[in-house]
């Protein structure tokens, strides 16, 4: 299936940089070895060694993740600053949940969160063996790209109901 590049051109019309997609991230890892099995494996990335402390890795798109082994080096991550990957049914969330439960171990899997109904989603948030934060989400949408056809919903005013205690 070939899809038209113009359904994909963004609305950057008023930006300085006038970029025509983002098209990469980065993340660090222990041991590529191990992080390559699981990307691979469990998570179903397509994965490729670009450099001898790297890979990098997608899931289809254009988008792709850097990810460098620094060994001990490793900065934690929060669960706030996560990699999130779509799956088409929340069956299959649930699906995911149980063999990374069973998997855990295997994979070096820190933390699993449960699953649950969540900023408009069905997922789970998990911490892999390098500290980087995953949800595995169903969304009953497109792409998410129904955020940008809503348009802002808020105005730029903090309120103090908005800031977490």
């Amino acid at each position: 299936m070939i899809i038209e590049d113009a359904a994909f051109e963004p609305n950057n019309q008023k930006s300085i940089v006038k970029p025509y997609a983002l098209t990469h991230g980065t993340m660090e890892c222990h041991d590529l070895k191990q992080t390559r099995r699981f990307l691979e494996e469990f998570l179903g990335m397509e994965c490729v060694r670009h450099a001898p402390p790297g890979m990098v890795m997608r899931c289809g798109m254009k988008f792709h993740i850097v990810c460098l082994e620094v060994g001990d080096e490793v900065r934690p991550c929060t669960i706030a600053n996560h990699w999130g990957l779509d799956v088409r049914t929340k069956e299959e969330v649930d699906q995911a949940h149980v063999k990374l439960t069973e998997l855990k171990d295997y994979y070096g899997i820190k933390t699993i969160m449960p699953v649950e109904m969540q900023h408009g989603v069905y997922s789970f948030y998990f911490e892999d063996m390098n500290s980087a934060w995953w949800e595995i989400e169903y969304y009953d949408g497109f792409l998410h790209d129904d955020f940008f056809d809503f348009g802002d919903r808020y105005t730029d005013t903090v309120l103090e109901t908005d800031i977490k205690q």
